[in-house]
């Protein structure tokens, strides 16, 4: 079958914004990358060929994510997925809900959450205005550059999209307005409680990546989090995939994110399309991966089975016509087997370890 897209990742110790500020667009995941990260060759094992990675979701918007296709290299520049004009393919990462409510400079509430994105925004849209008014008069000077502002008008030009962090209701309504006002394009990811507002979902024609839990716990705001996210959704129409979230699920089981959505209502055919075409879709991708298509990148992955089935295993995983893991060799069976730390080369004991690697 097509390989498995993962929507939203953070695998390859991607790391993005910091503790200055709520917003920062300039940051690039790009720059964080290790590829020599173990959860990348679990990721494979896991039959995921193409990847959304994405900093973590405690600001505002916590910088540029990356799509990558998981092939064999040494630099992320091996991994990378290049758009026609040459650029690195990639959207922005936003959240709201609990994560980004800290102390000053981030903001105490919701509402004041909204305000300083929406402020954000007409700052990128004032400093358009200023570059299309440089470019339109050779006269005028254009503005003083901006990494977060370009960026910003990256997203407002429909150049990127931006994947949203959000969970209740509530806090997806708000992500929902937001998109109105300023005409991003958007990809809501988690929506925990997507099946409470669906309808409002589908009206905007916004694609929902969703997440499943198979164990108790989490964040108070992911409480009502239901299994028929994926049917409820599947029946108003709404495009509808996956994502690991690795390290929330392990990505060697993300094929389990399906055999779930079935069992609370998806159809087999829509959890499948969901693991694959739906996040083409999402990393606008779709001419190039996502199915098994005369034309399209060879990103194909073997199983052993019904890939629904808890039994089933990933046998084989190719990118680009590339086999980049295989479950009868001695080395990838470990990535496929091992437990939490399986292919780390070297862990230091070391009592200040932890803070010289931050």
């Amino acid at each position: 079958m097509p390989g498995l897209v993962c929507t939203h990742s953070h695998i390859g110790q991607v790391s993005g914004a910091d503790a200055s500020g709520p917003i920062q667009p300039e940051v690039r995941a790009y720059d964080s990358i290790n590829v020599r990260d173990s959860r990348i060759e679990k990721a494979r094992a896991g039959g995921i060929t193409t990847a959304n990675i994405m900093p973590g979701s405690g600001h505002l918007l916590s910088g540029q994510t990356i799509y990558l296709k998981l092939r064999d290299g040494n630099s992320v520049d091996d991994l990378v997925i290049h758009n026609e004009d040459g650029s690195i393919a990639g959207g922005i990462k936003m959240a709201n809900g609990t994560n980004p409510r800290k102390g000053a400079p981030f903001p105490g509430t919701r509402a004041k959450s909204a305000a300083l994105v929406r402020e954000q925004y007409i700052k990128a849209q004032e400093y358009q205005k200023k570059l299309q008014a440089a470019a339109d008069d050779p006269e005028k000077d254009p503005p003083d550059r901006n990494l977060g502002l370009e960026a910003l008008v990256e997203v407002l030009e429909g150049k990127r999209v931006v994947h949203h962090h959000t969970h209740r209701q509530d806090d997806i309504l708000t992500v929902l307005r937001l998109k109105e006002e300023f005409g991003f394009r958007l990809v809501l990811q988690h929506v925990s409680e997507a099946w409470k507002v669906a309808d409002e979902i589908a009206a905007a024609d916004v694609p929902c990546s969703i997440i499943y839990l198979d164990s108790p716990g989490g964040k108070l705001e992911a409480r009502d989090i239901d299994w028929r996210n994926g049917a409820e959704l599947e029946k108003r129409g709404v495009v509808t995939g996956f994502h690991t979230d690795d390290g929330v699920t392990d990505s060697r089981w993300f094929l389990r994110s399906a055999g779930f959505a079935v069992r609370a209502g998806m159809s087999e055919s829509g959890a499948l399309y969901g693991m694959t075409m739906a996040g083409a879709l999402m990393l606008d991708l779709d001419e190039r991966i996502g199915s098994l298509t005369a034309g399209k990148d060879a990103d194909f992955i073997v199983l052993s089975g019904n890939p629904l089935s808890v039994y089933t295993r990933i046998e084989q995983t190719w990118v680009e016509g590339e086999k980049v893991f295989d479950l009868s060799n001695t080395q990838d069976r470990l990535w496929a087997n091992g437990g939490y730390g399986a292919g780390t080369p070297r862990t230091l004991q070391l009592c200040c370890y932890q803070h010289l690697e931050n």
